[in-house]
């Protein structure tokens, strides 16, 4: 199947016209379009570029890293096209790291310029101090981000999980950056409230933990988590089926599960603690409407047993124009089990928002 025929195909289950005329953009620009089968063809997690450091407002340093774009050719001068014009910023979830982009980043990687780092207290980012492992600061430290390593041109925002959270605090905090710099966002298996947060925990226990025990544990996180470490590592085996259960919703390849097994398995306790409380009490609806200025797409598996379909429809339903991929059959990580969908969903993401127009410039 051609190029271009592969992009109008995967347009097709799309609604509406912003979609149509994404598609189109997309055929328009060959660059932009994910490379398919990338990730295979390179290990998990195992792509890197240079570190670079941002340091948050409360000084905990956050690492980042940057794949530039790169003309086709070889060309030395910076191309004059909407990719060379835009950066894309991964945000990942809970208890995760940058990693968890291994196939976005691979489909990408020199076609688009994109950056991704480590939320505060997960992989090699600096430990916060408890009070600041909120939501909020999450929404602060992305600001950093952008003003550090994506100071100009446009930007479309992705996140994923808690992520998705990041994102939509950043929407409540600067609501101006949304239309103006920010001309897209694709919230990835989230919400913006209504959780049920014992659910969160499930691929981050050993089995025993299970059930109404988990509640009990819930209270007691802050005291327990050097023991929950400790029993996880014991229980290796079982930790790893739970992430399978909890993580995926269809059979995926024995790898991926242990990636992610392996990067939930690497975020202290202790920090899963410190942010946990965060997913009861949120509250961000009211929130989301500053999303419909600009091309928002919406992302989830309809097994998902951590943010289940219900929150993206209800996002959807709440984001005027915005587009909403369910992937049939996939769970929380969506990402990684369904990563050509997702990829296709993002190539239209990224090339409608290309072409927004600002609203000053739709007012001229």
């Amino acid at each position: 199947m051609s190029l271009r025929r592969r992009v109008l195909t995967y347009a097709a289950g799309a609604a509406g016209l912003a979609a149509a005329g994404a598609a189109v953009g997309v055929a328009r620009r060959r660059r932009v379009i994910a490379q398919r089968g990338q990730g295979e063809a390179t290990r998990l997690g195992s792509l890197r570029s240079e570190p670079r450091t941002v340091i948050a407002e409360d000084g905990v340093p956050l690492h980042v890293e940057v794949d530039e774009y790169h003309p086709e050719g070889g060309a030395r001068r910076r191309a004059r096209d909407d990719a060379a014009r835009m950066t894309v910023v991964f945000v990942h979830g809970y208890a995760l790291n940058l990693d968890c982009w291994h196939f976005q980043r691979a489909g990408y990687r020199g076609l688009v310029r994109t950056v991704f780092y480590d939320q505060r207290s997960h992989g090699r980012s600096g430990r916060s101090r408890p009070g600041h492992a909120t939501i909020d600061q999450l929404g602060h430290d992305l600001r950093q981000v952008i003003e550090q390593v994506a100071p100009d041109g446009r930007i479309v925002l992705v996140g994923h999980s808690m992520g998705g959270m990041s994102v939509i605090a950043l929407a409540e905090q600067h609501p101006e950056l949304f239309g103006d710099r920010i001309t897209g966002v694709a919230l990835i298996s989230t919400t913006a409230g209504g959780l049920h947060p014992h659910r969160m925990l499930v691929p981050l226990l050993p089995e025993t933990f299970g059930g109404d025990v988990a509640q009990r544990v819930v209270a007691a996180l802050a005291r327990t988590g050097r023991v929950v470490d400790g029993l996880r590592r014991v229980s290796k085996d079982v930790a790893t089926v739970a992430t399978d259960m909890f993580a995926f919703g269809d059979e995926v390849p024995a790898d991926y599960v242990q990636f992610v097994d392996d990067m939930l398995s690497s975020t202290k306790f202790e920090v899963i603690a410190e942010f946990f409380p965060n997913f009861e009490s949120l509250d961000k609806f009211a929130t989301v409407s500053a999303l419909e200025r600009i091309p928002t797409t919406i992302i989830c598996g309809t097994r998902d047993k951590v943010t289940a379909i219900g929150h993206s429809r209800k996002l959807h339903a709440m984001i005027p124009g915005s587009q909403l991929v369910e992937c049939e059959g996939a769970g929380h990580m969506v990402i990684l089990e369904r990563h050509e969908q997702v990829n296709a969903a993002l190539d239209q993401l990224i090339a409608a928002a290309a072409a927004h127009v600002p609203e000053e410039e739709d007012e001229w």
